[in-house]
């Protein structure tokens, strides 16, 4: 091939290099001027005003204000990513409930909406959840065509060779080939599927209590047990996606007795929401058919000062403080965050918690309650769908693709 035949492509490839370049660092530190991304960047002011007005013609960029010079000159137009030239969906499955959000593309959500999960298989929870996503991007007044990335938070492990998702016991069904598939078909968008405990890591890392955190991990106890690990911001998911299953760690049998039925479930059995129900229970403590005893009525007794819900909570505590002490032991965080439904009560957990970790071990990191509650997973799926959709938006306009 001619050199003169391989400059346009090199021509259109400097160009695109350097539109990526000013709108990274208008990101990154906010609006400036011409005169300041040139200075910032290396390129040319002539360069600088070419690449500005491409990308603002392509409505990736938007003016910002002026700002007056400090001595006489011209005032200076400021620019910034206009964040309404596409959208990203977040999605969180969960077993009562299914969490949806639209958010532009500075993260910003500007509608979302919370459902009942009554379905009844996986298809119709998928059905549920996709006609929440339809309804949150109209009750947004976008453009569907807008939509350009798709992320679900799901309990579990997604497996990418297969397109299904693996370890999902309570979420039944989501292991079934084409599901995903089917939904990525109605959504109208590309879709990625992540643990939702690892989502709710990146969510608390991003928008909460973890950020500036060296190495901080989110445990997330409700329905199951999960937990997510971010490394200088980074999420770390291991080598098959499964780091931070702990509810599959194995307890220690009783020497000389019988199992007990937490013990065969593993880790997920003694300390998700169930436990702090069957313990609960064994206290004396029952519901009624029309209200029957969850976690949750559990840990309203107990700021009511009831004394068996108290005791169930303390029974909770001391083993969710072993569990943080094994977390501790293995990966030395310097904060632990709890989260998820039974983490929405750390305020009572942390009475025992913290006492309990200075009894049993050396390692002590500081462990605090969730800041976004039960928005953290919904919140991590947008962060996480922002890159990728900035760069579908980006390719889409500026560079002809999809």
């Amino acid at each position: 091939m001619s050199q003169g035949s391989e400059q346009p492509w090199n021509r259109q490839r400097l160009r695109s290099n350097n539109e990526r370049l000013l709108l990274a660092r208008l990101r990154a530190q906010g609006p400036a001027s011409r005169a300041q991304l040139a200075r910032d960047t290396g390129l040319s002011k002539p360069t600088v005003s070419s690449a500005l007005g491409a990308l603002e013609e392509a409505g990736l960029v938007r003016e910002a204000g002026r700002q007056a010079p400090p001595e006489r000159g011209r005032v200076a137009v400021l620019y910034e990513p206009d964040p309404t030239a596409g959208y990203v969906l977040g999605l969180d499955i969960g077993r009562a409930w299914l969490r949806v959000a639209a958010a532009d593309l500075d993260g910003t959500v500007v509608a979302r909406a919370e459902v009942r999960n009554r379905g009844r298989s996986a298809a119709a929870m998928a059905d549920l959840t996709v006609a929440a996503a339809h309804r949150v991007v109209a009750d947004a007044g976008v453009d569907p065509a807008l939509v350009a990335h798709a992320v679900v938070g799901v309990p579990g492990v997604y497996d990418p060779e297969r397109r299904r998702v693996r370890y999902a016991g309570n979420l039944p069904g989501w292991g079934r080939a084409g599901l995903l598939d089917r939904m990525r078909e109605e959504l109208g968008t590309p879709l990625s599927v992540h643990n939702d405990a690892n989502l709710a890591a990146l969510g608390e890392y991003t928008f909460g209590a973890g950020k500036g955190s060296r190495l901080f991990v989110y445990v997330l106890v409700g329905t199951g047990l999960g937990m997510g690990v971010v490394a200088d911001g980074r999420l770390f998911t291991g080598a098959h996606g499964a780091a931070g299953e702990i509810g599959f760690l194995p307890l220690l049998p009783r020497v000389g007795g019988p199992d007990s039925a937490p013990e065969r479930q593993g880790l997920e059995g003694a300390v998700a929401a169930e436990a702090v129900v069957r313990a609960a229970r064994e206290l004396g403590m029952s519901g009624t058919r029309s209200e029957p005893l969850t976690a949750k009525a559990v840990f309203d007794a107990a700021r009511d000062g009831v004394a068996p819900a108290l005791e169930a909570v303390r029974q909770e505590a001391e083993r969710l403080a072993h569990v943080v002490a094994a977390v501790a032991a293995v990966l030395d965080p310097d904060l632990v965050v709890l989260g998820g439904g039974v983490g929405h009560s750390a305020d009572l957990l942390l009475r025992t918690v913290e006492p309990t970790l200075q009894r049993i071990g050396p390692l002590r990191p500081r462990v605090a309650a969730s800041a976004l509650g039960e928005d953290a997973v919904l919140l991590g799926a947008v962060a996480t769908g922002l890159e990728a959709a900035r760069e579908r938006v980006f390719t889409r306009t500026r560079e002809g693709g999809e």
